[in-house]
């Protein structure tokens, strides 16, 4: 919404691909609160923001789906983004939703993120078809193993390291984008629909959170994986997420390896059998593997391989945020800031705070289910 943002971004290296009449914008954003984007901001540009994004799918031959990205700490992006999803979904309900939420770490300098995410999360587990959180965390932790300052071999400011280190952070949540839809730009043996993944890899509305992993973290001053095998067990390694878990430590509900490059079906199949025995997969989906193959590789790149796992280990995400939540909420402190905005009430921080509490609940009991032993009829 800030329009000094916005005009930063149609001057930077990337703003012509922008079309600058379909950006809205004001003269100050939400301000850090969830509430000022959602109900204030939300209901003031309700009009234009659907009609902008009418005018942009009009142009499109075959619409296939929708991704928003949006960070969860700050009050436009939480606030507005979650108003946008909604949107969306009100108006193209038939489209599906891919969300790529920003979460902001535990050190994040917004003292009331902890309420805009929460409150925003109730939106999007609702609203989002499939979900592919992104901690803040996990981004600047591999850019500092890739070394992102040092890459040139020159001595930069204090500002362009900082500006450095968000575009590398920048490039890696891009990188999701750019290999869920490579099926739909390139040709490949094995290609993925768009909308197979949310068919294959959702199996039940609240189980909607996939966590990504790339391989391999591409940078000049770090050397790619010596042979293939060693590129899949790196999506599975805990430094590749792009979101602080353990994927090992959670249960697989469903698991998607989207490969680019110039392999064989054979390469594929070979490691995902390889990877099934040390992967602990829910009783009633034990193969509940989604493979795709693109022949056109990344620029500079042999192959990649992008992974979205519908694991369990996302909950302890979502407990921590939920601690962060109460220590605010037990005293209630800033909320009248929120409940100061025409629209907001205690209810809806409530509700979200439910909300998030039945989503670690279910993965709970997705993480304990076991199966049903009924004894067989005995024939007298």
């Amino acid at each position: 919404m800030e329009e000094g943002v916005l005009n930063g971004l149609l001057q930077s290296d990337v703003g012509e691909l922008f079309n600058s009449t379909e950006l809205i914008k004001d003269v100050s954003g939400a301000g850090n609160n969830w509430a000022t984007g959602f109900h204030f901001y939300g209901s003031q540009y309700q009009e234009q923001i659907v009609d902008s994004i009418r005018k942009e799918c009009e142009l499109c031959d075959c619409l296939q789906s929708f991704f928003i990205l949006h960070s969860m700490g700050g009050g436009t992006g939480s606030g507005l983004g979650s108003r946008t999803l909604s949107l969306i979904a009100e108006n193209f309900p038939d489209v599906f939703r891919f969300v790529i939420p920003v979460y902001p770490s535990a050190d994040d300098d917004v003292i009331t993120s902890p309420y805009n995410t929460t409150l925003a999360m109730k939106q999007i587990s609702q609203y989002g078809n499939c979900v592919m959180p992104v901690e803040n965390q996990s981004l600047t932790a591999i850019c500092q193993k890739l070394g992102t300052a040092k890459v040139d071999n020159i001595k930069h400011t204090a500002t362009e390291v900082k500006e450095k280190a968000f575009n590398r952070m920048n490039s890696f949540v891009a990188k999701v984008i750019l290999d869920i839809t490579a099926s739909a730009r390139f040709d490949g043996s094995m290609n993925v629909d768009i909308n197979e993944i949310c068919m294959n890899l959702v199996p039940f509305p609240r189980a909607n959170y996939l966590v990504p992993a790339i391989a391999p973290l591409y940078s000049p001053k770090i050397p790619q994986p010596r042979n293939l095998d060693a590129m899949f067990s790196d999506v599975f390694s805990n430094s590749n997420q792009l979101c602080r878990v353990d994927i090992r430590k959670g249960t697989f509900l469903s698991c998607a390896l989207l490969v680019r490059g110039n392999l064989q079906v054979s390469d594929v199949r070979r490691n995902v059998d390889r990877l099934s025995d040390s992967t602990k997969f829910i009783y009633w989906n034990k193969d509940g593997w989604k493979t795709g193959l693109c022949s056109v590789p990344p620029i500079k790149q042999m192959y990649s391989i992008l992974s979205l796992a519908n694991n369990t280990c996302i909950k302890y995400t979502f407990e921590e945020l939920r601690s962060r939540f109460y220590k605010l909420f037990s005293r209630k402190a800033h909320l009248h800031h929120y409940l100061n905005v025409d629209g907001m009430d205690i209810d809806q921080v409530k509700c979200a705070h439910e909300s998030l509490t039945d989503q670690i609940a279910f993965y709970d009991e997705m993480d304990n289910a076991k199966p049903l032993h009924v004894a067989r009829p005995k024939i007298i």
